[in-house]
C-alpha cells in the first residue's frame, strides 16, 4: 500500500514539471522572446561627435538567439542609407559596440578631397537608425529608432600634395638612392598617422617619421624618411613595385588614405671580402725592403659575395702612387657609398692614404654612370707605391691592405689585413738620390 502512494506522488510530481516547464515556454512564445533579435537598445538619442569628450558616442546592444548576418544602418530625411555594420556574420550571444557617428566612406557634392575617404562622420541631422538580423534560413527580423547627430567635426584628416622624391629607390647604402622620403601635408591635427610599404602578404614595413619643427601628427607639413633597414644592418624588402601608403586617422576616427607606388631596384646589404688567392696569402705583397725611387707593390682579390651591386670608385687597378701623394692627389675624392681598396701605414697622416678601385671599367658594370663590381663577381687589384721619400720616421714599419666603405666605415674584418714590415734602404744623407719628377695622372672613366 505504501509502495503504491509513493508511485502516485512521483507522477504528479513529474506532471507538475511539465505543466510549469510548458507555462514557461508558451510564455516565452507570447512574449517574443523567442525571435531571432532581442533586447535591442541605443543608450542615446543624441550625439555630437566632435571629440570634446561630451556625449561622442553612444552604445549599441542587441543579442541574437541563433547565427545571423547583420546590418546596423543610418538613414538620413532625404532616405541616404549609411552603414555602420554590413552583413556582417555573428553568432548567438548578446553584443555591444560603441557608436561615435563613423560611418563607411561616402562623398559629398561639395568635396575637394585629394585622398581617398576610409571612413567619414555623419553629418549634423535626424537619422533613422535600423538594426537589421537575417538567420540561416533566410528569416530577418530588424529593429528601428532615431537618433540625432549635432556639432559633428565637418573636417576630413585630408592629406594634400603627397609626393616622393623618387619613384625607384636602390636600398644598397652605395650612396645613390639609398632613401626615400614622402612628404605630405596634414590639413588638421590627427590621432595617427601611418606611413607603410604594403607587403606582398598584406603586411606593412612601417616607415618613419624624419624629425622636424612640426609635431608628429600636427597639423602642416610632414616629411617621411625609409631605408629599407639597411642602415641597420637588415635586408630590405624584395626588389618589385610596392604601394606606399599613407593613412591619417582624426580624434573623431575619421578615416583618409593616399596611395602610390614605389620600385626597389638592386636592394640588399652591400657584402664585400678579401679572399685568399692559390698561394695562401690574402694580400702579395712583392716587396719586403725597396730603395728610395723603387716601387712597393702588392696584389689581393676581392669579392663581392652578396646579393646587392657593390659601387666603387678609381683610381684603376694598376695605378702608381707616389708615397707623398694620396688619393686627393690623383682627383679621387672621398664619394660616399662607395668601396675602394686602400693601403695604410703606421705613420699616415690621414687613414688609408692610397686607394683603389674594385676592379677596372671593363670588368665592371656601369649603372646610371657609376660602376659596379656585380654579385658574385671577384676582381684582382694591382698596385704600386713608389717611395720617394724615407715614409715616416719609423723604419721599417707596416703597412697593411683595408676595405673600406667611403664615409660609412672600414669594413668590419677587413680592416688591417695581412700586415707586412717594409723597410726603406736609406742611404747616408749626402747620397740620397733625386727621384725622377712624375705627372699627377689622368683617369677619365669614359
Amino acid at each position: 500500500m505504501m509502495r503504491q502512494k509513493s508511485t502516485v506522488i512521483w507522477v504528479g510530481l513529474v506532471a507538475l514539471v511539465v505543466v510549469i516547464v510548458a507555462l514557461f515556454v508558451g510564455n516565452r512564445l507570447l512574449n517574443g522572446d523567442s525571435s531571432l533579435l532581442r533586447n535591442v537598445q541605443v543608450d542615446k538619442s543624441e550625439i555630437s561627435p566632435n571629440a570634446d569628450g561630451d556625449t561622442d558616442a553612444t552604445t549599441i546592444a542587441y543579442e541574437l538567439s541563433r547565427n545571423a548576418t547583420v546590418s546596423i544602418y543610418f538613414e538620413n530625411e532625404a532616405g541616404d542609407r549609411f552603414y555602420f555594420r554590413q552583413e556582417k556574420p555573428r553568432g548567438a550571444g548578446e553584443y555591444r559596440v560603441t557608436f561615435s557617428g563613423v560611418v563607411d566612406p561616402y562623398t559629398l557634392p561639395d568635396d575637394r578631397i585629394e585622398g581617398e575617404i576610409l571612413a567619414r562622420l555623419l553629418q549634423d541631422g535626424r537619422y533613422t537608425w535600423t538594426i537589421s538580423a537575417t538567420d540561416e534560413s533566410d528569416v530577418t527580423e530588424m529593429q528601428q529608432g532615431e537618433i540625432r547627430i549635432v556639432d559633428a567635426d565637418p573636417v576630413l584628416p585630408d592629406i594634400r600634395d603627397f609626393a616622393l622624391d623618387k619613384d625607384v629607390f636602390t636600398p644598397n647604402r652605395d650612396g645613390v638612392d639609398d632613401r626615400v622620403q614622402p612628404v605630405f601635408y596634414l590639413v588638421k591635427d590627427v590621432a595617427e598617422v601611418r606611413v607603410f610599404l604594403q607587403m606582398p602578404d598584406g603586411s606593412e614595413a612601417r616607415i618613419s617619421e624624419f624629425e622636424q619643427i612640426i609635431e608628429p601628427n600636427a597639423e602642416g607639413w610632414h616629411k617621411y624618411d625609409y631605408e629599407g633597414g639597411v642602415d641597420e644592418g637588415a635586408t630590405p624588402p624584395s626588389d618589385g613595385m610596392y604601394p606606399l601608403i599613407v593613412v591619417a586617422q582624426d580624434l573623431e576616427g575619421q578615416q583618409v588614405r593616399v596611395q602610390t607606388e614605389l620600385t626597389i631596384q638592386f636592394g640588399g646589404v652591400p657584402r664585400v671580402r678579401v679572399v685568399s688567392p692559390p698561394a695562401g696569402d690574402t694580400v702579395s705583397w712583392e716587396e719586403t725592403a725597396v730603395p728610395v725611387c723603387g716601387e712597393f707593390n702588392f696584389t689581393v682579390t676581392v669579392e663581392n659575395y652578396g646579393t646587392t651591386p657593390i659601387r666603387t670608385s678609381g683610381p684603376p687597378p694598376g695605378t702608381m702612387y707616389d708615397s707623398d701623394w694620396n688619393y686627393n692627389t690623383l682627383g679621387w675624392f672621398t664619394e660616399p657609398g662607395a668601396f675602394r681598396l686602400g693601403i695604410g701605414f703606421e705613420n699616415e697622416l690621414s687613414n688609408y692614404p692610397f686607394r683603389w678601385a674594385l676592379g677596372r671599367p671593363e670588368e665592371l658594370e656601369l649603372i646610371d654612370g657609376f660602376y659596379y663590381l656585380m654579385p658574385g663577381q671577384r676582381a684582382t687589384i694591382i698596385g704600386s707605391i713608389r717611395m720617394v721619400n724615407d715614409f715616416g720616421d719609423r723604419n721599417p714599419q707596416t703597412v697593411w691592405a683595408g676595405l673600406i666603405h667611403e664615409d660609412v666605415q672600414v669594413v668590419t674584418f677587413y680592416e688591417r689585413v695581412d700586415p707586412q714590415a717594409l723597410t726603406v734602404d736609406l742611404p747616408n744623407e749626402n747620397n740620397l738620390p733625386e727621384c725622377a719628377p712624375r705627372d699627377v695622372p689622368e683617369w677619365p672613366l669614359e
